[in-house]
């Protein structure tokens, strides 16, 4: 038989394969008559479901189909959001802050180190992750940083679903300037600034690796090459608070051709404006309405009220790990500061995925995008209410962590007597 008909007959036997077997439903999840915010254009939904199949929004709407292969939810009218943002932490990344060996986001070399760059190290098992995950956060962003170093390295968007490969968006550079930033500037902010302008311009030799910078280089080859990537339009995230180093910040990046985002922000509301116009977004800790430093004299607590009313682009981080899934309370406070009740779930959730430039439609309920939703036990933006289902990428969470599985083994059983190490029955063959 020649290697044509052979050929032939195998597509046949393929396609009979094919056509005998049977059809096959990918798993569906349906959520009942449930508050849908969307934060996209169909606003908030009342009393309506959404289907969701192979991790994607299929439809939303009231009075849908439930298919028959679908698990379903029953919201009796909650409120579903999408999935959460739990800021720039370190997330995967850190244990025990104060065991070194548990801690990944941090490097201690001399030099500026642009090509540091904490994803390699990131842990998706982390006991923190769960923690953080079924308070309603599904995804962060690694934050890299640098004791006595102005450039931090480079972190990214991550989803909080235990893969190893849940990177969601490119690289980010961090960049730290303020009062405490630098050692070998001696603090100095003109010394500061004077040496990223160095390190741009060591950059552009990234092309000549033979050709060094005189009298003293601050990059190394691979340093360079990392440069250059954010000198075309990459993400930079600065560290900063007092406004005349936001300001400084806005006139580095106009001159080097980077996306700068403001993280921190505490004087901002001063450059609302001026932000606005250069369409710069910031992250920013609502509760920061106390000096903390110099850099920090002017804190408000209505600082988020006054850049949204400005036109700029905001959401909430507040550099936490461990209680990074206190995050929603920020928001909370903003709200109750004079920043719209839309516009402080949309700085949790449609926000920072338009500032990170997440493709895959993070952070929007819509048909086609991406399937991280959480339903609430009430108002997403009260202290009271609960996460009550995570669903990331069309995947039910196991409302499960660390902190769980010790509360249910010591919970008390006997109101009567008094606090004692008691098992519970299903709790006995856990092993937090």
């Amino acid at each position: 038989m020649s290697q044509e008909r052979l050929n032939r007959v195998r597509a046949l036997l393929l396609l009979a394969v094919l056509l005998a077997a049977p059809e096959v439903h990918a798993e569906a999840l349906f959520v009942n008559d449930a508050t849908v915010h969307t934060m996209g254009r169909q606003a908030t939904l009342q009393g309506a479901d959404v289907l969701v199949r192979d991790g994607r929004i299929k439809a939303i709407g009231p009075e849908l189909p439930i298919p028959v292969d679908a698990t379903v939810i029953e919201a009796a009218g909650r409120p579903l959001t999408p999935g959460f943002f739990s800021g720039i932490s370190q997330l995967g990344l850190v244990e025990i802050s104060a065991e070194e060996p548990s801690v990944d986001g941090a490097l201690a070399l001399e030099g500026l180190r642009p090509e540091f760059n904490v994803t390699s190290a990131y842990n998706p098992w982390s006991a923190a992750i769960p923690v953080t995950r079924i308070e309603g956060y599904t995804w962060t962003v690694l934050g890299a940083s640098r004791a006595g170093s102005i450039v931090g390295g480079q972190g990214r968007p991550v989803a909080l679903d235990d893969g190893y490969a849940s990177f969601l968006g490119a690289p980010i550079l961090f960049l730290d300037v303020g009062a405490d930033a630098s050692e070998q500037s001696a603090g100095s902010r003109a010394g500061q600034w004077m040496q990223l302008e160095q390190a741009m311009a060591e950059s552009a030799l990234s092309a000549e690796p033979d050709l060094q910078w005189a009298p003293a280089p601050l990059l190394t080859l691979a340093g360079r090459k990392a440069m250059e990537r954010f000198r075309t339009g990459g993400i930079t995230v600065f560290q900063v608070d007092r406004a005349s180093d936001i300001l400084q910040a806005l006139e580095f990046s106009a001159r080097h051709g980077l996306k700068p985002v403001i993280n921190g922000g505490t004087e901002a509301w001063m450059l609302a404006d001026r932000l606005a116009e250069a369409g710069v977004p910031v992250l920013l800790n609502a509760l920061a309405n106390l000096p903390g430093s110099f850099d920090q004299l002017g804190a408000r607590l209505d600082n988020a009220a006054i850049l949204h009313a400005a036109g700029v682009t905001i959401a909430f981080s507040d550099g936490e790990t461990h209680n990074a899934r206190k995050l929603r309370q920020l928001a909370g406070n903003a709200v109750a500061h004079g920043l719209p009740y839309e516009a402080g779930l949309a700085a949790m959730t449609a926000n920072p995925a338009l500032i990170f430039e997440l493709t895959e439609r993070i952070g929007v309920l819509e048909s086609g995008s991406r399937a991280d939703l959480v339903l609430w036990s009430g108002d997403p933006l009260e202290v009271t209410s609960v996460a009550e289902q995570v669903i990331i990428d069309g995947r039910l969470i196991p409302m499960v962590s660390r902190q769980t599985l010790l509360r249910d083994r010591y919970l008390q059983q006997k109101p009567e007597t008094p606090r004692a190490y008691i098992k519970p029955t299903a709790a006995r063959d856990e092993t937090p």
